[in-house]
């Protein structure tokens, strides 16, 4: 019976799993405690170097996207590397370290055996050649291998301290198992010459190596009768642990190591405390893998001669034990310790997962400083050499799954390795660090630049000459990197906070003091040194100093600069020369005997007297400060100090002491920049921001539109793309600093085009530009070129193949969101984590739903801590989430006190009490976000490709469960009826079912993942359950009402089409067929009627539906669909079986085609079209029909009574609406049949008002609004009151209208629906206009249009744009403001040509020709030569209006109007008479009051002999507010006479 536990036990064991991390040499050893101990023993060694990984991981470094993560590269890197692993396993090997891409193994045996180990490791030397032999990795890497051998006497050293123990193989076979590799060129195998001396040779061909001992090996030749695997056998009795009886399958004897604590105990010192805590937690081995910023340190340490190995070990010992102390101080770690070039080097990290600190670059290089300082001292180390070196790099565990390290691997590990090979006895760093350190220049030298073997280019090399800070004179001003021409962006109300405390200042005897605190990023040093320009005057002493992170370090400093700059010592240039201005600045202050207190403090050499010698520290240090007090205060007499700080977190206490005193003394402003203090600031600093006399501004983020100007000017361009726009604006925050690091990585990745600028209207239309308009530089900027001259007239473009929401984060901005991330504690991170998956935005029942075995309670509790960090904010709802987008949080004053200065009594209980309600503010809320992209895309790439797949999937499972408009959206799926395309529903399925179906799908090619494409799928459902109001997200297939966010989510799903299915079925061919179709609504709601048109034909053929394209098939199909009606009408009187769920989704998709299709051929002029048109709306009867659903039927004969009314079909027309009043007498009035009548009464009105029944379009406009308003749909309330205030407007019933137009100004502002915002401003221009009355100011409708042009809602509804625009042009006409009219009458022209089959596109229309007709009469006054024909043109154009069926007969009475002015003005009075006499009988027929009386008053007014006594200028300034109005001072009926009245100067033909 098999007593033996589960295999899955045994490899669960901790044992286990910690012996999988270090060599059976450590596992099977028996070393005594004390440290160094040192072993010595035979054996041969491999070093195994791996070409290639190097690259890759650079590739995977720098890739673009998202995901290009680190598991895809670890899966690599462990692919090849633990074949060879395995290979070295198989044939009795030990692994002893893991060097980056290369590996040392030993097979530790008798000397007396190792000829015959020999033969032994050069045969799997060999195997492991052949593993790689014409093999390319999948990333198109050439994978390569070259290995050394060497035999002979090995020591081993162990050491460490009382927490870590390392280990080191020492002795000349190491030394010449490394020189051996050094000779390998790729694919070979090199033997030491001592190798060559004890291996079998008559088994060995071998080629010499020119002027070397070393040979290279061939190829083995063993005798005919030889048996290797008998050999082999027999060389394995002599291995300890090579696996062999019950464990001879195993690859490794450690593999079944039972439990044993000391054992455990023991080996847990050898391996990192963070792989100590994946294996405690159970986690997967690739839960470490990460690509990731960090900063490497490498050691190397060189020694005095053939020094023994009890002798290095001593040296060594010491340093490891120096070395983790400072290392422990900053979070670093030691990840190994080896023997490089006869000397010992220690590979040190900082930054590994989970041990991100701020100030990282900093912290390693003071530590790097230190080991210098300490081991140069250390008793037999002859040379110290340290290379610094920052940047992203691989960290992870590399591999077999019975042996493998923790490593890191990269360009940077190399370069931070050859740095100190090549530059020894110093501490060298490369360019990012030096960068990244923010130090002073004078702390770094820069060193001639070396070739250094496998670097192509390793940058600028700086020697770190020391972090102690020095006086240095005229190299403390604040810098920043800003161009004098560059303007100070988004500080407006913090440089008044300035402006305001400086005129106090001035005008009082007192100090002044204005503290601006601010994160890193915010623009402090650029803020400040607009002040510093602002400040300079002839009677101000003005001083700007910059801090580093060093100056706290140093007693005094901050007073000592200051005071430099004070004397003016900072631009003496030698010691001499500021002797002489101390002397004569000083002498009047203080006796001569004590000028040598300054010697110290700025470097002079004044005689030492012998008091000043007898004096002790503190005495020197007060008569100094005495004295820059005496010499402060007879400087204040005689000018204004003003003192300007940088980065004043970095004072020291002793300075700060002063500068308390110094208030107090002497009159002085003091301006300073600070970011938070990580802790309690000192007594002095304290003081001072609570004085009264303090102001302390904490700084907020700038606004969108800084961030777009910024971005603008930083690229020195015009204009950025929209999508550019909002990727920089959500992804800074408005922080500066992330706009530029987001910028650069762009420019990185080369997807910035630059070019020059063309106005719209030239720009051919397609569907990859359809939306490509810009966000534009701010009036009044300039954008200077990058070297200089004129200023630039560019646009920035991106490349097409971009996705940015997709990209990968800078490392820089990576490295901030992991030092957030990594400092939080471990169920917090998983919370973000988790978060991550779902989105940037997230609901707390989608949290909890993957959260593994959370706790709401804890959940919500996580939650609310997390928002009061700043990670997460969260909201009430929707409306509150977009009303937080729209602003950044502006700068604040803070009641003269920081924010961390809280009274240190009870703050614990008061940060409970705080968190307590934050808590019950959480739980009330249902929306939360990430407060930076950054955080939420640095978390998700920490996942593996697994958990990432399994997450993603339940929250699909759970979103499609419950994924479907809201009731006001009249409920269903996004696309009616998409689902029954669908053959299994995911909510059906298991997870392990889904992935089957997902991997079946074809989930697969370049640079696509599946899990970022599910989680863009599951930001629409979430973007859909968050969007309570009916505009910002609303995109139904039946309205798309914004068209831009239909665009991206068709963009994502057409390159989704491309991925999931290439075979052709009936699935794939229908959501082609959607896609088509869905495209074909964003072209036709944007006015691109020929694109729309070519799309919808296209959607109709994968519907088996091919519309005719030439009059043989035109008559054809006319025939065959009148016979289809003819037969449904027979079938719809008896009972039919419905269709299947299959062919209804056809049938719908069919319907939406249709109905477009004949609106579009409305549009078109041509004669023949009129067949189409009557064809298109005949076919979506008869698909209607056929689906045999009430709502589709009705909507169908509804459009069918529109076109034939359009047609002139009077008879036609009234049957099919007496039609939808049967189906709707037949419905059940509760839910839905409810819906259906209201839909019904809304559409009818609609229509009644663009036929011109306006008396009856008011009746059911009334009715429907007030429905809507029951059924609680604001969407479809608004719509409605859109066109029935029109209505009212027209019949001149001013308090039903204002009535009206109230409730459309309330429910745009409770929805934020920014479209009926414009159409209420748009009827108060007409108001005013027209209707000879103000109700909102013609000014508050302007700002309202020039805020809100480039709004994509408004930008995709050209109709009212056109409106805006041309009734803005009419008014400047009618004052003859001709500039201003040109500019919006331009505006207006370009969006003529997008014509739409809407009220909104024709009564834009009106208006823009009636702009035209007012500049007419202006040419024919100036008599201008180009008048006639302009007259003609503009006549002929009206004429073809009126006579085109789409347009609707309520705009007829004001087009002819306009042609009856046109004939008078021209000359014509018989047809003036002629189409004013039409006009006018149209009016009466309408009811059109509006349009009645003001041709009353033009007709009155042309045939008159009086002169005009009041122009449209005066008539402005008289306008009557609609509360003088309603007060009845001014009567209804005098309103009349504010009417326009068109000027007429000839009645004679002018031509």
């Amino acid at each position: 019976m098999n007593t033996d536990p589960p295999k899955e036990e045994v490899q669960d064991r901790a044992i286990v799993k910690l012996a999988a991390h270090l060599p059976d040499l450590i596992v099977y050893g028996d070393f005594s405690p004390g440290r160094p101990s040192v072993d010595h023993f035979d054996g041969v060694l491999m070093f195994v170097d791996i070409s290639g990984f190097t690259a890759m991981t650079e590739k995977f470094s720098t890739a673009m996207y998202m995901d290009r993560g680190a598991e895809q590269l670890v899966e690599i890197l462990n692919y090849y590397i633990s074949a060879i692993v395995e290979k070295v396993l198989l044939f009795g090997g030990d692994i002893l370290k893991f060097a980056g891409d290369a590996l040392l193994a030993l097979w530790k045996v008798e000397r007396r055996q190792l000829k015959n180990f020999i033969t032994v490791v050069i045969k799997c030397s060999l195997e492991i050649h052949g593993l790689f032999k014409s093999q390319e990795s999948e990333e198109g890497l050439d994978i390569r291998v070259k290995i050394g051998l060497a035999a002979g006497h090995i020591t081993m050293l162990v050491f460490g301290d009382e927490t870590r123990s390392f280990f080191l193989v020492i002795g000349q076979a190491v030394e010449d198992v490394r020189l051996a590799q050094n000779m390998a060129q790729m694919d070979d195998v090199i033997l030491s010459p001592n190798c060559w001396q004890l291996c079998d040779r008559s088994m060995v061909e071998i080629e010499r190596i020119p002027d070397q001992r070393a040979v290279k090996v061939n190829f083995l030749k063993p005798p005919p009768t030889f048996n290797f695997d008998e050999f082999f056998t027999k060389c394995m009795t002599f291995m300890g642990y090579y696996p062999s009886g019950d464990h001879k399958n195993l690859l490794r004897l450690a593999c079944v190591l039972e439990p044993n604590p000391e054992m455990e105990l023991s080996l847990q010192k050898y391996v990192m405390e963070s792989i100590l805590k994946q294996i405690d937690d159970r986690q997967l081995r690739g839960y470490l893998s990460e690509l990731r910023p960090v900063t490497i340190v490498f050691v190397n340490l060189m020694f005095k001669g053939q020094e023994k190995a009890e002798a290095i070990g001593v040296a060594v010992q010491d340093a490891c034990v120096y070395i983790s102390s400072v290392l422990r101080v900053f979070r670093g770690q030691i990840n190994k310790v080896f023997m490089f070039d006869k000397g010992c080097s220690f590979l040190c990290v900082f930054g590994f997962p989970g041990e991100k600190a701020p100030d990282e670059v900093t912290h390693a290089l003071e530590s790097a400083v230190g080991i210098f300082d300490f081991c140069s001292q250390v008793h037999k180390i002859h040379t110290v050499s340290i290379g610094v070196a920052s940047g992203i790099v691989f960290c992870g565990i590399v591999g077999h799954s019975v042996r493998h390290e923790y490593t890191v691997i990269g360009q940077k590990v190399n370069i931070a390795a050859r740095m100190m090979m090549y530059y020894p006895g110093m501490v060298t760093c490369d360019s990012v660090t030096y960068n990244s350190s923010n130090l002073p220049t004078y702390f770094f030298k820069e060193l001639p630049k070396k070739a250094m073997k496998g670097v192509a280019d390793s940058g600028p090399v700086y020697q770190c000459l020391g972090l102690n800070e020095k006086v240095m004179f005229g190299m403390s001003h604040i810098t920043c990197n800003r161009n004098d021409d560059y303007p100070l962006l988004g500080r407006d109300k913090e440089i008044r906070y300035f402006m305001y405390a400086m005129k106090e200042f001035l005008m009082c005897n007192s100090s002044r003091v204005l503290m601006y605190e601010g994160l890193s990023g915010y623009g402090k040093s650029q803020m400040l040194r607009e002040i510093e320009r602002l400040a300079q005057s002839k009677n101000h002493k003005t001083v700007a100093i910059a801090l580093t992170k060093i100056s706290i370090y140093k007693n005094f400093y901050t007073i000592q600069i200051l005071m430099a700059n004070v004397l003016g010592l900072d631009t003496c240039k030698h010691y001499k020369e500021r002797q002489t201005n101390l002397q004569s600045k000083v002498k009047t202050l203080l006796e001569e005997k004590f000028y040598c207190l300054l010697n110290d403090i700025f470097h002079v050499q004044f005689p030492i007297s012998r008091e000043v010698f007898t004096m002790n520290t503190l005495r020197r240090q007060k008569q100094l400060e005495a004295l820059f007090m005496k010499i402060l205060k007879q400087t204040g007499k005689e000018e204004r100090i003003i003192f300007i700080i940088d980065e004043g977190q970095f004072v020291d206490t002793a300075s700060w002491a002063f500068l308390e005193e110094l208030i107090q003394a002497v009159p002085i402003f003091i301006i300073m920049s600070l970011s938070p203090f990580l802790g309690m600031p000192c007594a002095a600093a304290s003081a001072i921001m609570k004085s009264r006399n303090t102001t302390y501004v904490t700084l907020g983020a700038v606004q969108p539109e800084d961030i777009r100007d910024k971005a603008c000017l930083d690229l020195s361009v015009r204009g950025i793309p929209k999508e550019l726009d909002l990727y920089l604006v959500e992804g800074s925050c408005g922080i500066p600093f992330y706009c530029e690091e987001l910028l650069k990585n762009l420019d990185h990745h080369r997807v910035l085009l630059f070019q020059p600028m063309e106005s719209e209207e030239k720009t051919n239309v397609t569907w990859n530009n359809l939306f490509r308009n810009f966000a534009k530089l701010a009036e009044g900027l300039k954008t200077i070129p990058f070297g200089g001259g004129e200023e630039s007239k560019e646009v920035c473009n991106l490349t097409d193949d971009v996705r940015l929401k997709n990209l990968s984060p800078p490392a820089s901005l990576k490295e901030i969101s992991l030092v957030q991330l990594d400092s939080m504690s471990l169920s917090h991170q998983m919370l973000v984590r988790c978060a991550a998956i779902i989105g940037l935005t997230f609901t707390a029942d989608l949290l909890f739903e993957i959260l593994p075995c959370w706790d709401l309670k804890v959940m919500l509790k996580a939650l609310a801590t997390l928002v009061k960090s700043n990670v997460f904010d969260c909201f009430r709802d929707g409306k509150e989430l977009r009303m937080a987008l729209k602003q950044n949080a502006a700068s604040f004053e803070v009641n003269y006190r920081s924010l961390s200065l809280k009274p240190t009594g009870g703050i614990a209980h008061g940060q409970q009490e705080e968190l307590r309600e934050l808590e019950s503010e959480v739980i009330e809320c249902h929306i939360f976000r990430f407060c930076r992209p950054i955080m939420q895309k640095t978390a998700y790439e920490l996942w593996l490709k697994d958990q990432k797949e399994d997450m993603h999937l339940k929250c699909a499972c759970l979103l499609e469960e419950n994924a479907h408009k809201c009731n006001r959206c009249r409920s269903g799926d996004f696309i009616p009826y998409h689902h029954f395309t669908v053959d299994i529903r995911l909510n059906n399925l298991d997870l392990d079912t889904i992935k089957e179906m997902v991997k079946s799908q074809g989930f697969k090619g370049a640079g696509v993942r599946v899990e970022w494409d599910l989680g863009w799928l599951l930001g629409l459902f979430l973007q859909w359950s968050l969007s309570n109001g009916p505009s910002e997200a609303w995109v139904p297939a039946d309205t798309l009402f914004n068209a831009l966010q239909a665009y991206v989510y068709l963009n994502e799903g057409g390159r989704l089409l491309k991925i999931l299915r290439k075979e052709k079925s009936w699935n794939h061919t229908f959501e082609s067929a959607t896609f088509y179709s869905l495209k074909g609504q964003v072209y036709f709601n944007m006015g691109q009627m020929l694109l729309a048109k070519k799309m919808l034909r296209k959607a109709l053929k994968l519907l088996n539906h091919v519309f005719p394209c030439n009059f043989v098939s035109l008559f054809l199909q006319t025939h065959i669909e009148k016979n289809r009606l003819s037969s449904y009408m027979d079938q719809w009187a008896q009972a039919s079986s419905p269709p299947g769920k299959k062919r209804l989704a056809q049938l719908y998709q069919q319907n939406t085609c249709f109905s477009l299709l004949w609106k579009i051929y409305t549009l078109i002029d041509f004669f023949h079209h009129k067949h189409y048109t009557h064809l298109a709306a005949m076919m979506q009867v008869n698909t209607a029909l056929e689906t045999q659903d009430n709502f589709q039927i009705i909507k169908a004969y509804l459009d069918y009574s529109v076109y034939h009314q359009l047609a002139g079909y009077q008879g036609t027309w009234f049957k099919y609406e007496v039609m939808v009043i049967e189906q709707i007498i037949n419905l059940p009035l509760r839910g839905e049949g409810i819906e259906i009548v209201t839909h019904v009464a809304d559409t009818l009105g609609y229509i009644k008002l663009m036929m011109g029944y306006l008396d009856l379009a008011i009746d059911l406009g009334s009715r429907a609004q007030n429905m809507w308003r029951l059924l609680q749909n604001p969407n479809k309330q608004c719509r409605v009151l859109c066109w029935y205030s029109k209505s009212l407007f027209l019949k001149n019933r001013h308090k039903k209208l204002i009535q009206t137009l109230g409730w459309l100004w309330d429910l745009s502002i409770a929805e934020e629906h920014i479209f009926s915002k414009a159409y209420f401003y748009l009827d108060c221009l007409d108001i005013m206009l027209y209707s000879g009355f103000v109700y909102r100011t013609f000014e508050e409708c302007l700002e309202f249009i020039l805020q809100n042009e480039d709004n994509r809602i408004l930008k995709f509804q050209n109709g009212i744009l056109l409106g805006f625009y041309s009734c803005i042009a009419i008014w400047y006409a009618r004052l003859q403001e001709w500039d201003r009219f040109e500019v919006f009458s331009n505006k207006a022209k370009n969006l003529v040509p997008r014509r739409m089959p809407t009220m909104l596109y024709f009564q834009g229309m009106c208006r823009y020709l009636e702009g035209q007709v007012l500049y007419l009469q202006k040419q024919i006054e100036e008599q201008s030569k180009w008048a006639q024909d302009a007259g003609i043109k503009l006549l002929k154009t009206l004429e073809t209006l009126v006579a085109q069926s789409a347009t609707g007969t309520v705009f007829h009475p004001r087009l002819y109007h306009l042609m009856a002015y046109i004939c008078i003005l021209m000359g014509d009075g018989q047809n003036c008479d002629l189409f004013l006499d039409t006009a006018l009988q149209l009016s009466e027929t309408q009811g059109n009051m509006l349009e009645k009386c003001w041709l009353n008053m033009n007709k009155e007014w042309w045939y008159s002999s009086s002169e005009l006594t009041k122009d449209w200028r005066q008539t402005v300034l008289k306008l009557p507010s609609w509360e003088q109005v309603v007060s009845r001072r001014v009567n209804l009926q005098d309103i009349q006479m504010n009417k326009f009245l068109m000027r007429v100067n000839i009645l004679d033909n002018p031509f």
